[in-house]
């Protein structure tokens, strides 16, 4: 009886052996992956929970553009589709990933016919001075036509966010955006567009597009660097620009040359965006002109924002309306 007692005791210990030995080995298990990590993944989790996080995990997602018609180059070619990374399904330790790779589709053929001659081969610039709506009037012409606009720069950012044809400066877009000017440059176009805007509002639309991009903004220490020296040095510095962009443009290039107040855009769109078209000689699709003006405001254009304080000085002020009503005199807009 002792001896199968003893017996009994030996296999009860072993079994406890084994699963205290498993316990430990899941609790060792759990610290090497390092449950600091995982705290501060379900901290930043609860963060995006809150209204603001929200708003913050939103900012890195712009919405993508719905455009009216697909669009496409003047003679009838779709933009390459935009290249993405390959998608990995599934990995299993000591075995390669599973990679699945899309295809993109053929390339379609051209379904407007002679579309490309019906634009005479013209190179139009939509010249402005940075901050006065190009980017906007690109977003209108694209909807109301199809056809891709193009620009002598290459920003990766609107290349994905809706202008695929970024760095394209040939015949085969409707326009191409430049901030250039100088006989090198009017020589390259047949045709232009200058948008023109008071320089009071491109200029500070310049500065918050340099501090936070497209439709982000300045914060109000930017303003205030160097005791406000920076500040002032910008808005002098781009105040000469201005003039030099809108008046170089209107009395050098000797080609047709049509000149658009963004106020103007801003207050008829319709009217305005019509006017642009018949200057290209573009023939008007009512069903996607309408299309366009449902869809009118896009996504570049930067939200008003009210600020705490007013970044221009009386001195400042004085000189950006003399210029502006010296400059849009130029350029035949009197409003005396």
């Amino acid at each position: 009886m002792a001896l199968r007692g003893w017996r009994l005791f030996g296999v009860v210990g072993t079994i406890v052996a084994y699963v205290v030995g498993i316990l430990l080995l899941s609790i060792l298990s759990i610290q090497n992956h390092n449950p600091q990590r995982y705290s501060s993944a379900r901290g930043i989790e609860r963060q995006l929970s809150t209204p603001h996080g929200r708003e913050l995990s939103a900012l890195g997602r712009r919405q993508p553009i719905r455009w009216c018609r697909e669009l496409r180059y003047l003679d009838g070619r779709l933009p390459p589709p935009i290249a993405r990374p390959p998608r990995i399904l599934h990995t299993f330790p000591g075995h390669p990933a599973l990679v699945v790779t899309t295809k993109p589709p053929p390339e379609p053929l051209p379904d407007v016919k002679s579309i490309f001659e019906m634009h005479n081969s013209k190179i139009v610039a939509l010249a402005s001075f940075p901050g006065s709506g190009n980017t906007w009037l690109r977003y209108l012409l694209q909807q109301a036509t199809g056809i891709l606009t193009g620009s002598v720069y290459k920003d990766y950012g609107l290349m994905k966010s809706g202008f695929p044809a970024e760095n394209v400066k040939n015949s085969s877009v409707l326009v191409i955006k430049t901030h250039e000017r100088g006989p090198k440059v009017w020589s390259s176009f047949n045709r232009a567009i200058l948008l023109v805007r008071d320089p009071l509002r491109a200029i500070l639309a310049e500065f918050n597009r340099q501090s936070g991009g497209h439709v982000g903004f300045a914060s109000p220490d930017r303003y205030k660097r160097t005791k406000g020296r920076y500040w002032e040095q910008f808005v002098q510095k781009q105040l000469t620009a201005w003039e030099l962009m809108n008046v170089g443009w209107a009395k050098n290039f000797t080609g047709p040359l049509k000149v658009v107040f963004y106020d103007d855009l801003v207050g008829d769109v319709e009217g305005t965006l019509r006017d642009v078209l018949h200057f290209l000689n573009w023939p008007i699709d009512e069903n996607l002109f309408s299309c366009a003006m449902s869809r009118k405001e896009g996504i570049y254009q930067r939200k008003k924002r009210l600020m705490s304080f007013d970044p221009f000085t009386p001195q400042m002020k004085l000189e950006l309306e003399e210029k502006r009503q010296e400059v849009f005199s130029i350029l035949g807009r009197n409003e005396n």
